[in-house]
């Protein structure tokens, strides 16, 4: 388990760089997007960039595109390379936090056990921490977001797909395997009878994740149940069960039942009081007002409480700044510093 200190000041965009101090790099390495931020030594945001990775899947790569995109950042905010102290990174997939290797990416990407973190520090010759995605969004939502204060919570990252970061006692856990938090493999009993298998989505991703979801609009979708075209994104077929349509009702319907059951199970085995609702499908206010209902009507002694996030699609990036900035006041700064 890694060790992040989870207190320090908010992170503030502002349009006048003060990084006399030094600066750091937060990434954010998605299968569509890659995105960057440099931060001054508080915190403090003073540029960014995003680049699209469609179609891109070697991590050379992607490595490439980052360097180019730390270059345009420091050169946007007139710093030297020698003011960067520090980078860390998110990946979408299973990461060995301890020694730095990206062992599986989602299917977006089919990475297998990149050395990401040795990668990046012989590319900038500064210390980098990296950790899977949602991890580094929990990590985010506990620094400066809706979890801020909360030693014990479970960020679910409901989008395309599904994913969890889970923080115990004020600290990031990610299992023996580096593989906690992966619950879009759980299995729902009466639901689903597929076979969890990698490189596919899983079960419970299936049916509540934003591609399963269109996925079942599209199988139950006929002219006689609904007047609604047969595609339409999960956030607009919950749009439209506000509305009225019956046919959109019962999905949001449904899937407010496996997400409640899958807040249950999880709550049962960690006892965690929050729950951080993240990504497109998971910040919908339907979705979140039909999952505490049917949490609700089970009558359980306690109910676990449904925040949304507050960072949005900042919390990765957020959660990759605090980890930079970690990593610059590491042991293995000293080390990297005396060859820069």
């Amino acid at each position: 388990m890694s060790q992040h200190p989870m207190n320090g000041p908010a992170i503030v965009s502002t349009e006048e760089p003060s990084a006399n101090g030094g600066c750091v790099i937060g990434v954010d390495i998605g299968g569509s997007n890659l995105r960057l931020a440099l931060a001054d030594m508080s915190g403090k945001v003073l540029a960014r960039k995003a680049t699209s990775t469609r179609g891109i899947r070697e991590a050379h790569r992607i490595l490439s595109l980052i360097r180019e995109g730390v270059e345009e950042l420091l050169l946007k905010t007139a710093l030297p390379s020698s003011a960067l102290r520090g980078i860390g990174a998110g990946a979408p997939g299973v990461t060995d936090v301890n020694s730095g290797v990206v062992i599986a990416t989602s299917y977006l990407m089919g990475w297998r056990n990149v050395p990401l973190r040795d990668l990046l520090e012989e590319t900038f010759r500064v210390p980098a921490a990296i950790d899977n995605d949602v991890n580094a969004a929990a990590l985010g939502e506990s620094w400066t977001g809706a979890a801020s204060g909360n030693s014990d919570f479970v960020f679910l990252a409901i989008g395309t797909g599904v994913g969890a970061g889970i923080i115990l006692n004020g600290l990031p856990f990610q299992g023996k395997s580096w593989s906690a938090g992966e619950i879009g493999y759980m299995l729902v009993p009466g639901l689903s009878s597929n076979r969890p298998e990698r490189d596919k989505p899983g079960p419970l991703e299936d049916l509540i994740g934003g591609e399963g979801i269109q996925n079942q609009w599209k199988k139950q979708w006929s002219s006689e149940k609904t007047t609604l075209p047969s595609e339409l994104t999960a956030t607009q077929i919950f749009d439209h069960a506000i509305s009225g349509d019956a046919l959109a009702a019962a999905i949001l319907q449904k899937t407010a039942d496996v997400l409640a059951a899958a807040i249950h199970n999880i709550s049962l085995v960690l006892n965690t009081p929050l729950f951080v609702l993240g990504g497109t499908v998971g910040m919908h206010p339907a979705l979140r007002d039909a999952t505490l209902a049917v949490l609700a009507s089970w009558n359980y002694r306690s109910i676990p409480r449904l925040e949304f996030s507050s960072l949005g699609s900042d919390a990765q990036i957020v959660g990759a700044i605090r980890m930079a900035l970690d990593a610059a006041h590491s042991p293995r700064a000293a080390a990297l510093f005396q060859n820069k």
